[in-house]
């Protein structure tokens, strides 16, 4: 029983510790303009203020999707470094043109 409940905790921790791009930014995903704000989405290193597409985010189907790091902080919380280039760009964009629709900004 005690097993379980270790078990549960330590995979309650880890979901909760998932790391997921700021949809804030969302106007800012894939237009290349050094835009983007650290912690939001990016398609490339192209879109980040910072130089620094990060892979290792996950988006809300699971698929990895890069998050703009700053320089120092690419490998932190599971991050894989700069220079990710989305394989998906073109859905990871669409997903981010719907998230502005719907925030209306």
């Amino acid at each position: 029983m005690v097993r379980l409940s270790i078990a549960a905790a330590f995979t309650f921790v880890v979901a909760a510790m998932a790391l997921t791009p700021n949809v804030a930014g969302a106007k800012d995903v894939g237009n290349g303009q050094s835009a983007q704000f650290t912690t939001g989405g990016c398609v490339n290193d192209a879109d980040c203020a910072e130089g620094c597409c990060a892979g290792g985010a996950t988006d809300a189907a699971g698929g990895e999707v890069g998050i703009c790091s700053g320089n120092g902080a690419e490998f932190q919380n599971g991050k894989t470094g700069c220079g990710f280039v989305d394989p998906n760009a073109a859905a990871t964009i669409a997903a981010a043109k719907k998230q502005v629709a719907k925030q209306g900004f």
